[in-house]
């Protein structure tokens, strides 16, 4: 693909991402201005849960969905507090569900953890809602453990795996979407790959959808299939559309 095909498609995959520890509604708005671009629709905005009722207030009539986190960004292991958030998400006008899996259970070898959240919040969803779960993979960091998260969460019920929340030292990394990718290419099952967290440039765009199309096939790369989860990227991937018209 050439820059300018990678960048279109970058955009209409993009959940654009506003988690920042001080962030208000100003920043909010100022996301939801920049979700509706030149170029068409974003995927998705992703915001904290208090202000998933401006989000849907202000896309109500749009194609974007609105996604939010749940037991961000710690991954703690209360599934019952997990699932009534997920479900306040759900009643205020969520579409997707970003959910932290607890997995510094996983690092102690209590996969069960996983496997009881993960379906817990998937069993809460409506039919058009979609379950991402964060692997938190920077921590998890061994390949075997990478593996071992993306099929738990795939067999629990989830829709995407995700890589991140984008608040530990390391984020994505080529190598972590390459084995998540290879778990849902192996499952069979139609779930996606969201990657988030030190993605800003095109380039870093261009990397994911390569191992996502080298993996499991250039049809597969679209907004049902495959998310970056992104602050900074759209500026570059705008920049890049941008010069094609002058």
């Amino acid at each position: 693909m050439d820059e300018l095909a990678t960048a279109a498609l970058a955009l209409r995959c993009l959940d654009l991402t506003e988690l920042g520890d001080t962030c208000g509604p100003a920043e909010v708005s100022r996301l939801l201005a920049a979700a509706q671009t030149p170029f068409g629709d974003l995927a998705a905005v992703c915001v904290w849960p208090q202000y998933v009722p401006q989000a849907r207030e202000v896309l109500r009539h749009g194609a974007i969905r609105i996604a939010t986190v749940i037991n961000f960004p710690m991954g703690k292991e209360n599934i019952i507090h997990a699932v009534e958030d997920a479900r306040e998400a759900l009643r205020d006008g969520a579409d997707e569900i970003d959910l932290v899996i607890p997995y510094r259970a996983l690092l102690r070898g209590d996969a069960d953890q996983v496997t009881d959240m993960v379906s817990a919040v998937a069993d809460v969803l409506p039919p058009r809602a979609y379950l991402k779960t964060i692997l938190e993979t920077g921590e998890l960091a061994k390949p075997a453990l990478i593996r071992q998260a993306s099929d738990l969460a795939i067999a629990a019920g989830a829709h995407f795996l995700k890589t991140s929340t984008g608040k530990t030292a390391v984020s994505a990394t080529p190598e972590a979407a390459r084995i998540m990718a290879q778990a849902i290419r192996d499952s069979g099952k139609p779930v996606g790959l969201k990657v988030s967290g030190g993605i800003r440039t095109l380039a870093d765009a261009a990397t994911y959808i390569g191992i996502a199309r080298d993996v499991l096939g250039a049809d597969w790369v679209s907004p049902q299939r495959f998310r970056i989860g992104a602050s900074g990227l759209l500026t570059a991937l705008l920049a890049a559309l941008s010069t094609d018209q002058d």
